[in-house]
């Protein structure tokens, strides 16, 4: 009964990779990996540009702002451990045989998503609006491709997270639905009667006792008795 809960089968049970990379959350789980490793890799490599050609020191392209790369940097740093854990998280799920354990993978991963979600959503924000105030320098024109595309795959962060929150939800939900705990010994209907209780032979008997009747007819002398006398 503890391992039908939260979307995964019977705990111990074998798990099919196949399956496992075509589930939805293990390709939003991907997808969003990919994109931390665009946003972060973008800025890192490409983010950090020369004022002038005269000025040999490193400025971040966006406005010039140290904390807007330092901040894509962080998000998509953390956005990518994230997606490692619960990617691992999900592949031993089915491993998980405790009802409580599960339930505190499924809300720690609804709550992560979710906070991730916000986070993306303040760096797209925060990029964007550094990106309309930098001044296109030589330096940033070189580094342009890369702060759009920062911007870009910040968003689209946005909604993998989202997404990656509703299905650890639907998770949730599942595991609370108390039908999943029915079992096959009882039927739906609420008038059907209880099966009779199985004979020695494990097979169920269909026949019911019934006492012999009683003879109408009865011998009024029997054998061997005489009426006395008087």
């Amino acid at each position: 009964m503890e391992g039908a809960s939260f979307g995964a089968g019977r705990a111990g049970g074998a798990v099919d990779p196949l399956d496992f990379l075509k589930q939805p959350q293990t390709i939003l789980r991907v997808t969003a990996w990919i994109f931390s490793i665009v946003v972060f890799g973008s800025i890192v490599n490409e983010c950090y540009v020369n004022k002038d050609s005269q000025s040999p020191e490193l400025l971040c392209i966006f406005n010039e702002n140290e904390s807007a790369c330092s901040y894509g940097i962080a998000i998509g740093i953390i956005s990518f451990f994230g997606c490692i854990f619960f990617f691992v998280v999900d592949l031993q799920f089915q491993q998980i045989s405790s009802v409580k354990d599960r339930k505190r993978a499924v809300l720690l991963d609804l709550g992560f998503s979710g906070f991730l979600s916000f986070l993306w959503f303040v760096a797209f924000c925060f990029l964007a609006n550094q990106w309309q105030r930098t001044n296109m320098s030589k330096g940033a024109l070189q580094g342009a491709d890369a702060a759009r595309a920062a911007i870009a795959f910040s968003f689209f962060s946005i909604a993998g997270w989202i997404a990656l929150a509703v299905k650890a939800l639907q998770r949730y939900r599942l595991g609370t639905d108390m039908s999943l705990f029915a079992t096959d010994q009882f039927t739906a209907d609420p008038n059907t009667s209880y099966p009779g209780y199985p004979t020695g032979s494990g097979i169920e008997s269909t026949e019911t006792y019934q006492s012999p009747p009683f003879t109408e007819t009865s011998d009024a002398n029997p054998k061997g008795y005489q009426v006395p006398a008087y």
